[in-house]
């Protein structure tokens, strides 16, 4: 069964809930757009079920950022994916992509409920990580594109996947 995840924005002007069958936050992304949205050391994205979310508050509040990748470069192009963000504290809540439109992605940052602690972190896009952010402590793998799993398949892998 699902987990059900209940968020909010800093500011408290912005709750939601939805379900995830991918609720371990085991992936930490450095990339050049998760530092800058995300603060310091990048994003931590789960997995959600985008037809379970509930805004339970604050829907006027809630606007949404496409971030442009490659940013400065000849290869500079906006992301297919939307970052939804509190217009009045800044507060990242969720990512959703119109590829996989079934799917939506959490901002670990965001979510009120306990999660799951991973028992490793699989670290991404360390060809975009400036010298001075550091990988968390602890078991990890580091990976200068992205881990050979998807969030659905790591969470399959280590048997966590919740149906």
């Amino acid at each position: 069964m699902p987990m059900k995840l209940e968020g909010s924005c800093q500011c408290g002007g912005v709750e939601f809930t939805l379900d995830s069958q991918t609720p371990v936050p085991y992936q930490l992304c450095a990339c050049s757009i998760c530092r800058k949205v995300g603060g310091y050391s990048g994003s931590v994205n789960l997995g959600g079920i985008a037809d379970s979310l509930k805004i339970i508050k604050g829907k006027d509040l809630i606007k949404k950022y496409t971030a442009i990748k490659d940013r400065g470069t000849p290869n500079e192009a906006k992301c297919s994916s939307e970052r939804n963000f509190c217009s009045n504290c800044s507060t990242m809540l969720w990512l959703w992509d119109h590829h996989w439109p079934e799917l939506i992605h959490p901002f670990a940052s965001a979510i009120d409920t306990e999660l799951p602690v991973p028992d490793e972190m699989v670290c991404v896009l360390a060809n975009s990580k400036p010298s001075w952010v550091r990988w968390p402590e602890g078991k990890k793998s580091v990976h200068d594109v992205y881990g050979d799993d998807s969030i659905e398949g790591w969470h399959k892998k280590h048997g966590l996947f919740m149906e």
